[in-house]
């Protein structure tokens, strides 16, 4: 293991390897806390449900860190689009961007979706992306047109709701976790948890159609060698 790693797992009384898995399936599968624990106990690893939660938390910060330093670029073409959610009884608007092949960009909780909040979010993406996008795809919420004028006038803007499949189709995942979660329980949580959910989920963001299974076999390969290189685990362990 390098430094970082051995201070990153230091103080805990459970091997690297039960601690990088416990984390993997918190983040990629839409899994309770408890479903985690139970699947541990069948392979003799006795850990608490909210030690898997403190844990992932803690450490999946620093793994989707370096895992967005990992990324590459990922084109010159956004897709926008807002999720309302329901949190403690009011209404908050989850904003996503992702780029042509359905990758997150990043993400954005607000409690608003008017130009205000679409200039936040186009300007934190500009601050993370550091360019701006050769295309802006998004559906015809007004927001972002006076958003984009204002923040990236040169941008070519396309609006229209048979386009920005890729970026509501993002949304999905989010839904299945609200679920298994008991729908989310504060702003706060959103954010710290889809901010290291989906850098996850990019990594083994391995779409299938039209490609041979070997090739996809290898891509998936490159993911797990990705991820056991980041969380300093031996693959087989990871």
């Amino acid at each position: 293991m390098t430094t970082r790693a051995v201070r990153r797992y230091a103080g805990y009384r459970y091997p690297a390897e039960v601690i990088a898995s416990a984390v993997w399936l918190y983040f990629r599968f839409p899994l309770s806390l408890r479903m985690i624990e139970e699947m541990l106990a069948a392979r003799g690893i006795l850990v608490s449900h909210e030690a898997v939660r403190q844990r992932s938390l803690k450490l999946g910060r620093d793994i989707a860190d370096q895992l967005r330093r990992r990324a590459p670029q990922r084109g010159d073409k956004w897709h926008l689009d807002e999720v309302g959610l329901s949190i403690a009884g009011k209404k908050q608007y989850l904003w996503r961007p992702v780029n042509r092949d359905g990758f997150v960009l990043d993400l954005l909780e607000q409690s608003r979706r008017d130009a205000k909040a679409a200039k936040r979010l186009l300007r934190k993406l500009l601050k993370k992306q550091g360019r701006a996008p050769r295309v802006l795809v998004t559906d015809k919420l007004k927001s972002y047109a006076a958003a984009k004028r204002t923040i990236m006038p040169g941008v070519e803007h396309r609006q229209h709701k048979g386009l920005n499949n890729r970026a509501e189709n993002s949304h999905q995942l989010t839904r299945r976790r609200e679920r298994q979660m008991k729908r989310f329980k504060s702003p706060c949580q959103v954010q710290r948890f889809l901010s290291i959910h989906d850098p996850i989920s990019n990594l083994f963001h391995l779409r299938r159609d039209r490609r041979p299974a070997s090739d996809y076999r290898t891509a998936r390969a490159q993911a797990f060698a990705t991820w056991a290189q980041v969380v300093a685990v031996p693959l087989a362990a990871a």
